[in-house]
């Protein structure tokens, strides 16, 4: 299938760039998904300076790479978010501590993001978008309808001109839908093209592990959506319940086997892969699938690796005949 097989560099910020790429490239994928953090890609001098793209450009021509998407979900976790002290991890020095000036900061970053993946020659950008009133999921003390869609007018009123930004860049957003931000599921989704009009800028990166471990079947996300399917993870994820642990996580950390569900280097978990597949196709997808690769239970380079084959051995194309048109006399 032509359908590059490429890899996120979100978990691997702590490797340098060329460091990275010369792994990326003996593990077998055709390229990277670059995230916007560490020094594999800082946005603002990619949107100024033309020789800081060119030689990210150069490394990746050195190792026979692709880019065909980055990823900007730090700072788009910062636009829309309730803020909490956890989003200064996510935020410069500057502004740490500051809710109004990390969201301005945020703002104009995914802007410069927009203009990165302009000039770094890619067609998308995932990410996350945040959410006002996800911290308030439970309806305990009760969540009104008010406040809930009050929190959907609120993310277009502060992505609308990052949104603009994209449309003069001819790039794409692909909200990454998850736990923690205004579309987290398939009805969720749905309530957010609804809020946006179905804009053509805004559309989904698909990861199969956040709706899985949610009781959602990923693939007939993908048949609700087939024509926002902008970005694709590959991600996996094992549901463990065993009547201890609850589908919450009981705030133990990712990967204590005592948890309810654990993200897996692929073919390790749940996710029935090839319903994904056959639903892309059915589809017309014929973008990156990009591993992002979790699981705190392996090692990770040998959980990369395995996972490009992996994907390759289950990237099949659709079938360009019908198996029955023969049997006739």
């Amino acid at each position: 299938m032509s359908r590059p097989v490429t890899l996120f560099t979100g978990q691997w910020a702590d490797l340098p760039f060329e460091e990275l790429c010369k792994k990326v490239k003996e593990w077998g994928y055709d390229g990277l998904e670059i995230a916007c953090w560490g020094d594999h890609m800082d946005v603002r001098k990619a949107a100024s300076d033309p020789e800081y793209v060119n030689e990210k450009k150069a490394i990746l021509k050195k190792y026979d790479l692709g880019c065909w998407a980055l990823g900007g979900h730090l700072a788009g976790q910062c636009v829309g978010d309730r803020y909490d002290e956890r989003l200064d991890a996510f935020a410069p020095d500057a502004v740490k501590g500051k809710p109004k000036e990390i969201q301005k900061w945020a703002i104009e970053e995914m802007k410069y993001t927009a203009q990165a993946a302009k000039n770094m020659g890619c067609y998308v950008v995932n990410g996350f978008m945040g959410s006002p009133v996800w911290k308030f999921w439970y309806s305990f003390p009760p969540t009104t309808d008010e406040m809930v869609e009050n929190a959907f007018q609120t993310i277009k009123t502060l992505w609308t001109p990052i949104l603009d930004e994209f449309d003069k860049c001819g790039v794409k957003f692909a909200l990454e839908v998850h736990p923690t931000e205004i579309a987290f599921d398939l009805y969720t989704a749905q309530k957010l093209l609804e809020v946006f009009e179905c804009r053509e800028t805004l559309g989904f990166n698909f990861d199969p592990s956040h709706l899985f471990w949610q009781g959602v079947q990923p693939h007939l996300f993908i048949r609700e959506f087939p024509t926002k399917i902008y970005h694709v993870h590959m991600k996996d994820v094992a549901v463990t319940l065993d009547g201890k642990a609850g589908i919450l996580g009981s705030h133990l950390s990712f990967g204590d086997l005592r948890r309810g569900w654990n993200f897996r280097s692929l073919g390790h978990g749940h996710v029935e892969f090839e319903e994904i597949i056959r639903e892309l196709n059915a589809a017309n997808y014929t973008g990156p699938l990009s591993v992002e690769w979790e699981d705190n239970g392996m090692e990770r380079e040998f959980g990369a690796q395995e996972s490009a084959d992996f994907v390759k051995e289950i990237n099949f194309a659709p079938s360009t005949i019908a198996f029955d048109k023969e049997m006739k006399k």
